[in-house]
């Protein structure tokens, strides 16, 4: 059969923007004589992730992420449904995901690499798998349960970067809902500061790109800042840690997700601090470690149960951006990558 599929074209260099045309839509072919233990997929929702610009590169600075190379398929998180199966775990019109799924349209696949999900779990929500109650949601709810140290009636304040967007505005909920008394997000536009505080629950945000941050911040956490859960780091976490004076409050906790604002230069991961930032680190007695939730997968299956939950009932709302067509990876890519999606970007493929 015949399909679609998106390759690297080209990289954009480790201190490179990274652009459409890094991405190429060729026409492929399937055999459709399976190998034992192969699966048919037909591809219903891919996903763009800011971790996949490190896969862009030859090095990706993480020994857990392996790059993608040149005129190859580009892989990432993938929803899709069972068209034909080898293999014994699997049959005809089970909906299944992976972490490593090809953009393709349709495609063989090792059985091995994919996950059978239930769409009932997110009410027939099939590409909430990608997001709320996949890896995304994962990273949310055990980043905020394993390094934010949130306490309820003890009065404390949540901050949260990029929080109009995947995890975000997941991570600032979860904080509502364990006991957060104040949840401010910071945010790149006024619809998305809308979206935090008259969707999600949000006490307020700031508009990165029209406030000064740290007068914003000021105004919104009159009682500091006892919580932060950092996804894009750069100038924005140096306002929240490091603005004199400091909102940070005393033996706070910074939650070291993300760090989008750092991801188009060559630097190490995490990025070095200012020398200001790390000072008033040490001095606050403030805790900053780097979350990687794949570290916490034997917990995996308990959180996603709860999001579930979280989500069927409403007590988490979820966000997305949906573009349609294989042919708009790489648009979506870019545009996820500066700020353009409101939630998860996700791209429709097939019905």
């Amino acid at each position: 059969m015949n399909a679609k599929k998106v390759v690297l074209n080209s990289r954009p260099g480790s201190n490179g923007i990274p652009v459409p045309a890094n991405f190429r839509l060729e026409e492929t072919t399937i055999a459709l004589d399976l190998q034992q233990e192969e699966v048919l997929v037909r591809t219903l929702y891919l996903s763009v992730d800011p971790y996949m610009r490190c896969r862009m590169n030859e090095d990706t600075g993480a020994e857990y992420l392996t790059p993608w190379q040149l005129s190859e398929c580009v892989d990432g998180g993938g929803v899709g449904v069972v068209e034909s199966s080898r293999h014994s775990a699997f049959r005809e019109g089970d909906v299944v995901t992976s972490f490593n799924w090809p953009w393709q349209s349709h495609a063989a696949v090792k059985g091995s690499i994919l996950e059978k999900v239930n769409p009932s779990l997110v009410d027939g929500h099939i590409s909430y798998f990608l997001g709320a109650v996949g890896i995304t949601g994962l990273t949310a709810l055990l980043g905020m349960r394993e390094k934010g140290h949130v306490t309820k009636g003890a009065n404390q304040t949540l901050v949260v970067s990029g929080a109009a967007g995947a995890c975000g505005s997941i991570a600032g909920q979860i904080g509502r809902l364990d006991g957060c008394t104040r949840v401010v997000g910071i945010c790149g536009s006024e619809e998305k500061c809308k979206a935090l505080v008259e969707v999600l629950g949000f006490s307020s945000a700031v508009n990165y790109r029209q406030q000064d941050v740290a007068g914003g911040l000021r105004e919104c956490c009159p009682d500091g800042i006892d919580v932060y859960f950092d996804n894009v780091g750069g100038a924005i976490s140096d306002a929240v840690i490091a603005q004199s004076p400091s909102q940070m409050n005393d033996c706070g906790h910074v939650i070291l997700c993300g760090q989008i604002s750092q991801y188009n230069k060559d630097v190490p991961y995490p990025p070095p601090l200012s020398q200001e930032t790390q000072e008033n680190l040490d001095r606050k007695k403030i805790s900053r470690e780097r979350f990687m939730v794949l570290r916490y997968m034997n917990k995996a299956d308990a959180a996603l149960g709860e999001l579930s939950r979280l989500v069927t009932t409403g007590q988490v709302k979820v966000l997305e951006t949906v573009a349609d067509g294989i042919e708009n990876m790489g648009v979506a890519f870019c545009s996820m990558m500066e700020g353009g999606n409101l939630g998860k970007q996700i791209i429709k493929i097939c019905h």
